[in-house]
């Protein structure tokens, strides 16, 4: 359960995961130990103790193929829990917002209740996601969802630019 914070951040695709896996690969042995992998969840604020993340991978290493299979695994959603969201009504909401405020606070660097560029940045490249010589600027990458033009983004600006993904 605690994993599906990561299906609702936003989808990642091949290049963004082979990057994560390269940038956990502290070791440089081409796997992943789940120390390694703990590393990531911790960082977004999952914490697992190592005995329930082994449970929840079902190995002790992952190569980079079993890595990408971890994710789709954990982002995967299926007719069940689509119906199950349809028929909770107003509940399912309240669970949408706890996960869209979880993955608000693990940008929301010091915890101010906004996101600035500057947040972003940091979290995108935390995450491998981020490659500074692209010339890309977060500024802009909020600017289209920054409704008030107030140069951060605030829950309901997060919110709307996730269900929007």
């Amino acid at each position: 359960m605690a994993l599906e914070i990561l299906s609702d951040v936003s989808p990642l695709n091949n290049t963004d995961l082979y990057r994560i896996f390269h940038v956990l690969d502290k070791n440089r042995d081409g796997l992943l130990s789940l120390e390694e992998l703990n590393w990531l969840l911790e960082s977004i604020g999952i914490i697992f103790s190592l005995k329930d993340l082994e449970s929840s991978v079902g190995k002790s290493v992952l190569s980079l193929d079993d890595f990408v299979a971890f994710y789709e695994s954990i982002t995967k959603k299926d007719d069940r829990d689509d119906r199950n969201v349809r028929n909770a009504g107003e509940g399912s909401k309240n669970v949408e917002d706890s996960y869209l405020a979880m993955a608000f606070d693990v940008f929301d660097l010091n915890r101010d209740g906004v996101i600035s560029s500057q947040e972003l940045q940091s979290t995108l490249l935390r995450l491998g996601l981020w490659d500074e010589n692209s010339g890309k600027d977060c500024r802009s990458m909020l600017g289209f969802y920054d409704t008030n033009s107030d140069g951060v983004l605030d829950f309901e600006e997060f919110k709307n630019m996730m269900l929007q993904s």
